[in-house]
């Protein structure tokens, strides 16, 4: 959530900014700063009366014990309504607060100004590439034919036991799954990440404080008796971690990681696009999360970037890094770098990995803040992104790497697996 401060200091570069992103803000800054006027009027106005009231009340003593009980008892009938007037500034101001803060939530995080203008996928910037594209014979087959082929993934039973979008792994499958899932944490542990295995559901206010609700609530699944959350993403219950907490500065930079399940609904995705582990509505991923001193969070960024790197050229998998433009942000980030990997049976690159800076924007609504030298508290930045998103990471590995005699595995992953080949 942005800050009423840069709001009010900073009204028309907060219009601009925006505009990146495609958003018209202008009449909803306008309207923030017009509530918010009115809400401090009517804050300063019962502050003043409540003041009153207090010299009045040392008055009305004062002429008790003079005898003056006329008098008096006029002066309790002026306090009388002038703490009926400040009840009523305090109604109205409790109101203001909530139209302004149902406001706030509707604007979304300023973009960096490194984000390039942009209205969808098409115009994010190529960052940079690496790896080699595997040339396939004519007979490869797409992942979801391989894992029908070596039974190691069961999408039909998926459907039986929950729905679509909720596979079944099944023996080499299933152990690639925990593989990948061991290999990641424990390279993101040799990177200074502290584990974390965290709830797979959050209550509302954790939605809140990571950006997700009110947003995406369409996308969320949605436990409605006790009002919980299936998460979409280990960055919702690791990142509140820290809401309402004051960390001290020599505690910075925080360093988490988590693997969990992630739930998705996914609503409006259909076509090629869903088809096997494109898009799923369950699947594992894990997460690396960073809570960081505002002038340190963007080299924080670069570094979290090149560490994803160093896991995907790890798994020998031709990739791309790409800077997303405006149109293509998420709400709550100021800055995002997507990774996608190429699936070669498929010929098409896959999204494994979001790496985002959300500066003050997720620390503002959660009152994530440290102490800075002066012992005042300040919001931190957040950062996080995924170290990986395993499904189509899957996928690549299994189209890349087959072969006559089956699918090959990298190298890093073969003390997880306990065997070379799926077959």
């Amino acid at each position: 959530m942005l800050t009423l401060k840069l709001l009010r200091e900073e009204p028309e570069f907060v219009i601009e900014r925006l505009s990146v992103k495609n958003v018209d803000a202008k009449e909803t800054v306008y309207k923030i700063l017009e509530i918010d006027a009115r809400r401090r009027a009517a804050q300063t106005q019962a502050d003043a009366l409540s003041a009153e009231q207090k010299k009045t009340a040392a008055a009305i003593g004062m002429l008790m014990q003079q005898g003056n009980r006329q008098e008096a008892e006029q002066m309790k009938v002026k306090a009388s309504e002038s703490r009926e007037k400040v009840k009523e500034l305090l109604q109205e101001q409790e109101k203001l607060e909530k139209d302004l803060n149902d406001m706030l939530v509707l604007l979304p995080n300023l973009p960096h100004a490194l984000v390039a203008r942009g209205k969808s996928a098409e115009d994010n910037v190529l960052v940079r590439e690496g790896g080699q594209v595997p040339v396939l014979s004519q007979d490869a087959l797409p992942h979801w034919e391989l894992a029908k082929k070596y039974d190691i993934i069961d999408f039909d039973l998926g459907v039986k036991l929950t729905g679509a979008g909720f596979p079944v792994y099944k023996g080499q499958g299933a152990r690639l799954q925990f593989a990948l899932i061991s290999y990641f944490l424990d390279e993101n542990a040799s990177a200074g990440y502290k584990e974390i295995m965290p709830p797979i559901m959050v209550n509302e206010d954790s939605g809140y404080g990571t950006g997700q609700l009110p947003d995406k609530s369409e996308q969320m699944y949605h436990a409605g008796l006790d009002n919980f959350y299936m998460i979409p993403t280990a960055e919702v219950p690791v990142t509140n971690i820290y809401r309402d907490v004051i960390i001290n500065r020599s505690e910075l930079p925080v360093k988490l990681t988590a693997y969990t399940p992630c739930f998705r609904r996914e609503a409006g995705s259909y076509g090629k696009d869903v088809r096997g582990l494109n898009r799923l509505h369950q699947f594992d991923k894990v997460e690396i999360v960073q809570l960081t001193h505002p002038s340190d969070s963007y080299d924080t960024l670069d570094q979290m970037v090149k560490h994803v790197e160093g896991l995907v050229q790890s798994l020998q998998l031709p990739y791309r890094i790409i800077r997303l433009c405006g149109g293509d942000i998420s709400f709550t980030s100021a800055m995002t770098y997507d990774f996608e990997v190429y699936s070669a049976a498929q010929g098409r690159w896959l999204e494994v990995s979001s790496v985002s800076n959300f500066e003050t924007f997720q620390s503002n609504r959660l009152k994530a803040r440290f102490r800075d030298e002066d012992g005042k508290p300040q919001l931190v930045h957040t950062l996080n992104g995924s170290s990986l998103a395993l499904p189509r990471i899957v996928a690549a590995l299994l189209e890349n790497n087959q072969t006559p005699d089956g699918i090959m595995m990298p190298e890093v992953l073969h003390k997880y697996l306990h065997f070379n080949k799926i077959q």
